[in-house]
């Protein structure tokens, strides 16, 4: 799969969370949601560091 479309999945999973909690729970569970768009922003960080320095070694080989 392509970065930019594991990236997009994040952001589209972190807006429906958001989404659903302020609809449907009404705020209530603001901090579960908040530590669990902290965790996907993280990881999607560290994914695209990653594809990053193993992308740029590929170009200094060639």
């Amino acid at each position: 799969m392509k970065t930019y479309i594991i990236l997009f999945i994040v952001i589209i999973a972190m807006h429906v969370m958001t989404f659903v909690n302020t609809t449907i729970f009404d705020g209530e569970w603001n901090g579960i949601v908040l530590m669990i768009s902290n965790a996907l922003f993280l990881i999607a960080a560290i994914f695209f560091g990653t594809e990053f320095r193993a992308r740029k070694r590929v170009e200094e080989k060639q």
